[in-house]
């Protein structure tokens, strides 16, 4: 009964606007208790409002409000627009409170319905270009979308997913990752450097899959194209890299609950730095991860890796000697498949940084750990001492059991050439594949030098042999 009634209102509005009043019959449902109520009158408003948009039947420009348009320089025609834009605002504020629904079936319905929203508001804008070829994307109804997807109290994940294929448009890729950025300002600043464990995790769950393009020639899937897109920002792939960039850098500027920072740094080699203008400006960040230990510093690590070995990252020396002296003195009790990795990972960054090579030309330096002035348990990298020391360390494993290991360490000891060692191939490398590589090795001939053996006193013993032979 309850759905003829809907249908027989949205029949009425749309077939003669003397029934305009009629409206009301569908948005009230809006915020019923029943669910199979609620989805009714949500999948009315999506054809109703589809309708109008589409007919050009709700007004343009900045919306008076709804006492004001009663006034005489207003015609009938326009009385009707304005009135109605102020009942599609109602709907549109409805819809976005339901995205907070307990029944995903009612999230759903309110996201796909306010969507439908946003690509008939950018093929048919209700807001006037500011001048001639501007703009006119609905950023602000997809804000309000993106806000329902990133509560504050509570998993969206789900909805979140249902999201995605939205995504794959350029146009809302780019919107969207405007809208989060001024979304983390607004709720971020509020908290004080206290983490927001849900909101900050639905943010992450928004970001993380986007799939930023590699070109700008790959960009060729919008919801709409204006006559001048070719002009606009929103056309231009330094922009979106810019926008991304603005993204991630305010997202990871906050503390971050412990668990998220392990999920960031294990895509950010391969999701986020390919895509930053400046990937160096992601120091602040591993900086800080470094510093919470255990496996969060190694990921951390690995970052700062990638910014010196492919982004030419500029770090003080002192910083550098102190990580070389840190990893060296660990470097003692690594196994021989770890440290065939680090030593040329060691002669790197000595070719990156020539102001650290005094740690290796330094004759008069400490030769255990007993002269060192390097201290090892400092936290803060400026006062560990570092460029005073050498890397005996180094030194020590050229002695090591191991003959490729100690082969390695030998190279410190020369001259080292201007093209930096690919340790790629060494990443991956098992103490079994080293000890089978061993194993395989073949034995070259060892020349001797000997006389052959005539007997066991020499020329005596022959008379002894004589006489076992006789017997």
């Amino acid at each position: 009964m309850a759905g003829t009634a809907l249908a027989d209102a949205l029949e009425a509005v749309l077939a003669n606007r003397g029934n305009a009043n009629r409206v009301f019959d569908i948005l009230e449902p809006l915020a019923g208790q029943e669910q199979a109520e609620v989805l009714g009158a949500g999948r009315t408003c999506s054809r109703l409002f589809g309708a109008l948009l589409e007919r050009r039947e709700l007004f343009l420009g900045d919306l008076p409000a709804q006492e004001a348009s009663l006034a005489e320089r207003y015609s009938a025609e326009d009385k009707y627009k304005i009135w109605m834009r102020h009942r599609y605002n109602e709907c549109v504020e409805s819809l976005a409170e339901l995205l907070g629904h307990d029944a995903f079936p009612v999230k759903e319905m309110a996201l796909c319905t306010l969507m439908k929203f946003v690509e008939l508001e950018a093929k048919h804008p209700l807001i006037k270009p500011e001048w001639k070829g501007s703009l006119t994307f609905p950023r602000k109804l997809l804000k309000v979308v993106v806000d329902g997807l990133l509560p504050v109290n509570e998993d969206a994940s789900l909805l979140i997913s249902r999201f995605q294929e939205y995504m794959e448009y350029d146009d809302i890729r780019y919107f969207v990752i405007k809208a989060v950025t001024e979304s983390i300002g607004q709720v971020m600043q509020k908290t004080k450097e206290r983490p927001l464990p849900f909101y900050q995790q639905n943010v992450f769950s928004l970001i993380s899959p986007i799939n930023m393009p590699n070109k700008e020639s790959d960009m060729v899937k919008f919801l709409v194209k204006q006559d001048n897109w070719e002009e606009l920002k929103v056309s231009k792939l330094q922009a979106h890299k810019q926008a991304f960039e603005k993204m991630w850098l305010s997202f990871l500027k906050h503390k971050l609950p412990t668990g998220l920072y392990k999920k960031v740094l294990v895509i950010l080699h391969d999701s986020i730095l390919p895509y930053m203008n400046e990937p160096t400006l992601m120091i602040d960040f591993l900086t800080v991860a470094y510093g919470i230990g255990g496996a969060i510093s190694l990921l951390a690590l690995n970052g700062l890796f990638i910014l010196i070995h492919q982004h030419n990252l500029h770090l003080p020396a002192y910083l550098v000697a102190a990580f070389l002296k840190r990893l060296s003195r660990l470097a003692l009790t690594a196994p021989p498949e770890a440290l065939l990795m680090i030593l040329p990972f060691i002669c790197n960054l000595f070719r990156r940084h020539p102001a650290c090579r005094v740690l290796v030309h330094r004759p008069d330096g400490p030769r255990d750990v007993s002269e060192d002035p390097y201290v090892m348990e400092e936290e803060e990298p400026s006062e560990s001492r570092a460029l005073e020391s050498c890397l005996w360390e180094i030194q020590t494993l050229q002695n090591h059991y191991h003959p490729e290991v100690a082969k390695a360490a030998a190279v410190l000891s020369r001259a080292l050439s201007e093209l930096e060692d690919d340790i790629s191939g060494l990443l991956e490398l098992s103490a079994y594949e080293l000890f089978d590589k061993e194993v395989k090795k073949k034995a070259a001939d060892v020349p001797l030098e000997f006389e052959q053996i005539r007997g066991l006193f020499g020329k005596k013993n022959d008379v002894f042999a004589q006489h076992f032979a006789l017997d």
